[in-house]
């Protein structure tokens, strides 16, 4: 038979076993942590009409196109496509489900999303999109907007990955200011590219630089010393500093006083959460989204990993549904890309992978003619709720040890002849090489004990 030539396709990642625990394990904490305050799950279809995706004004060329009618009929007529993100379907889906939801509508999604661009480093065509987002009927409580920060701390303080940073602004602060100084959208635009580029993280442009890129949109000298200091001016604050520099800055009633005003109660509510000031930092400089995002903007990153970029973003919109419907739906949500982030994480040491199984117990093959003998014993464990696998094949005891220290079993229970004619069973610890012999009867309660002090020392 001819043998077909196989090959991972470029953008599409499989991950080996250790990694996928690693991933799942990352996954598992996120979705508590959405559920934590009260999100509750949905999934939708992975094919949506092209109309909907393109709907945001998306790029044709980035959609994964279905070409092939998949059955007869009018559906198999239209042009369908593979979604690139979560919002659009989570839009479409709050429009058609309407009056079965209950609102706000707190929802979170974890699922594959697909782009057809090019692949790189840190960049796949298939990749996993952790969202979460709350959805109002024609208003929004600012304390759900305070409620993604907790969201964010509470994830990323589980996956213990260092020191991190939950930067925050709002677009009516930065849309309030560049107004005042009579730019019209289109420099707006660009100056707040510009300020993207020049003055964001890592940037190694100079002020001369921003200065010079500044002009070059047509804005005056004295319009470009004033969003330089604008900007510089805030730097070294703390972020109550931060907050009575911009009302300083301000006139009341103005649109960058609402969006201080509307920052200062997002701030307070998230520290009222539990959220950690330390891990919170009011940042002009967060412009991302400023053409889709009408309130709040937020973009974590990692403190001793810069260069790793956005770890999680998001922020407020006015209507989720505005190119579906007449009804006003606003809301504010964040994105975390996995799979992305946890090959990045494993890259720079953050993480670290571990073992090769899900289960923590291995159960020896003493003797192969009992191995129904063995399987009793793991269905006892697994009762319990234990992790349990019984190593089947008739192999000598050295190789199923070092079976179990390659896949990173906990512990290994040996059941031979004299355990068999004393009614005990042996326990190997395979962090430590100590071994204990137990009665049948305490088997659960000891491994039980055994597994709890390992997962407080470890």
């Amino acid at each position: 038979m001819k043998k077909i030539t196989i090959g991972a396709i470029s953008g599409f990642p499989e991950f080996s076993p250790e990694e996928q625990i690693l991933f799942n394990w990352a996954k598992n904490i996120i979705a508590s942590s959405f559920e934590k305050v009260g999100a509750v799950p949905i999934e939708t279809a992975a094919v949506e009409r092209l109309d909907v995706l393109l709907s945001k004004g998306g790029n044709n060329k980035e959609i994964y196109a279905i070409t092939r009618a998949m059955a007869e009929g009018d559906e198999a007529k239209k042009e369908l496509g593979l979604h690139f993100d979560l919002t659009i379907p989570l839009a479409r889906y709050t429009i058609e489900n309407y009056s079965e939801l209950i609102f706000p509508f707190k929802r979170y999604q974890i699922q594959p999303v697909w782009r057809g661009e090019r692949s790189q480093a840190g960049r796949y065509r298939q990749f996993y999109q952790c969202d979460i987002d709350v959805i109002g009927v024609n208003s929004l409580s600012l304390l759900y907007d305070a409620e993604m920060p907790y969201v964010i701390y509470e994830i990323f303080t589980k996956m213990n990955i260092g020191d991190f940073k939950i930067n925050i602004n709002n677009r009516k602060i930065l849309s309030g200011f560049f107004t005042d100084m009579e730019l019209n959208d289109d420099a707006i635009k660009q100056v707040t590219g510009i300020i993207d580029e020049y003055l964001s993280f890592n940037s190694s442009k100079t002020l001369v630089d921003t200065e010079a890129a500044l002009l070059e949109t047509g804005i005056d000298m004295e319009q470009t010393n004033q969003i330089i200091g604008f900007f510089e001016l805030a730097e070294g604050l703390d972020n109550e500093e931060v907050l009575a520099y911009l009302r300083s800055r301000s006139t009341e009633g103005s649109l960058a006083r609402l969006g201080i005003d509307e920052l200062q109660t997002v701030y307070e509510g998230m520290v009222s959460m539990g959220v950690n000031k330390k891990n919170v930092k009011i940042n002009l400089k967060i412009v991302r989204g400023l053409n889709y995002y009408t309130g709040t903007i937020y973009e974590t990153r990692l403190e001793a990993n810069p260069g790793l970029g956005s770890i999680c973003s998001g922020g407020r919109y006015d209507n989720l549904t505005q190119y579906f419907s007449d009804r006003v739906l606003p809301g504010v949500g964040i994105s975390i890309g996995l799979t992305r982030l946890i090959p990045d994480l494993i890259r720079t040491g953050v993480l670290k992978v571990g073992k090769q199984t899900v289960a923590d117990v291995l159960i020896a093959n003493f003797d192969h003619s009992k191995s129904i003998e063995y399987v009793k014993i793991a269905a006892v464990l697994r009762e319990a709720g234990i992790n349990t696998e019984v190593f089947l094949e008739d192999k000598k005891i050295g190789k199923q040890i070092e079976y179990a220290n390659k896949k990173g079993f906990r512990l290994v229970l040996f059941k031979g002849p004299d355990e068999d004619l004393n009614g005990t069973i042996k326990i190997k610890n395979m962090d430590t090489g100590d071994q204990q012999v137990i009665a049948d009867t305490d088997l659960v309660g000891t491994v039980s004990a055994l597994l709890q002090h390992q997962l407080q020392y470890s």
